[in-house]
């Protein structure tokens, strides 16, 4: 055996075989683009090479999509998103999991969600302790509701309840619903925690469907940034998840360089997200091709 080889079958390895090869989708959210119109983000997202993306968040301090708002009307979002050639990949709900109202804005959420063909509705919620069992109520009434409507709901590590992928993973089990899955995000295990999240995914991901792709920089700048500007392994951190037979959406949640001021124009962005969608299809290719080499070693 060549050393090509041996390296090729050590990779391989180290990629829990499941089923086929992951299909990832690899899109940017609409986020980076919030100083400027929707229909802006849009437009540079698939100028940018993308062909998923994310809403739910604000555009020039407006919502893109009101909790309140009809399900005729996240259809109509759904099928404008689609006129620039993207596909809706993930819905922020943008309420918090122990919200007195949770329930009812949730299963509007959820019935947007499906009106619009959007797969996953993301959630998350207060860091203050004491409001697990809130959390695990609300979720078992809310999963099986996504479930039937055709939607995943999926927390990700935002600090309290959800600190680390193996938090969300004991929610996910307590709850006991396919309804009920995680949306991995390393940046905040990294940033939020100082946990490492390369091991932290070991523990949950079997239950992750879907990736808000995040780097983190501790040194010299405590700083969230794109994807490949960190301190962060994108081979080791998806290599787990690259033989699931799933689709699985990675969407930027941020694409900005560390340390360097942000861009002065929506142009500046584009690049940015161009290159994160370039750093992410060199990883994804690596990983299949390194299984591929694996089977055939």
């Amino acid at each position: 055996m060549t050393r090509r080889q041996w390296l090729a079958g050590a990779a391989a390895q180290a990629i829990p075989p499941v089923g086929g090869l992951t299909r990832f989708q690899i899109g940017c959210l609409t986020l980076p683009y919030g100083a400027y119109p929707l229909e802006r983000a849009l437009e540079g997202i698939a100028r940018a090479g993308c062909r998923y993306t994310g809403f739910g968040t604000r555009h020039q301090q407006k919502a893109v999509l009101e909790v309140d708002a009809p399900a005729g009307e996240a259809a109509r979002l759904g099928e404008r998103i689609r006129s620039f050639g993207l596909e809706p990949a993930l819905l922020f709900s943008t309420i918090n999991v122990e919200a007195t109202d949770s329930v009812r804005a949730h299963q509007r959420r959820i019935e947007q969600a499906a009106a619009a063909r959007v797969p996953y509705l993301l959630t998350f919620g207060s860091t203050k302790p004491g409001q697990r069992e809130v959390w695990i109520a609300n979720l078992k009434q809310l999963a099986p509701q996504a479930r039937a409507a055709g939607v995943t709901l999926v927390i990700k590590p935002h600090g309290g309840n959800t600190a680390t992928g193996r938090d969300c993973a004991s929610i996910v089990a307590d709850v006991g619903d396919e309804g009920l899955k995680i949306c991995y995000d390393p940046g905040n295990v990294l940033d939020y925690q100082n946990v490492d999240p390369i091991p932290d995914l070991q523990a949950c991901w079997r239950e992750v469907r879907a990736f808000t792709i995040k780097d983190h920089r501790n040194t010299p700048k405590d700083e969230d940034c794109g994807p490949g500007f960190g301190e962060i392994d994108h081979y080791k951190l998806l290599a787990p998840v690259a033989q699931t037979g799933r689709e699985m959406p990675l969407v930027c949640e941020n694409i900005f360089e560390p340390l360097a001021p942000r861009p002065k124009t929506p142009e500046g962005i584009d690049e940015l997200a161009r290159r994160a969608r370039e750093f992410l299809e060199t990883v994804t290719r690596g990983l299949a091709a390194a299984a591929g080499s694996g089977r055939n070693a």
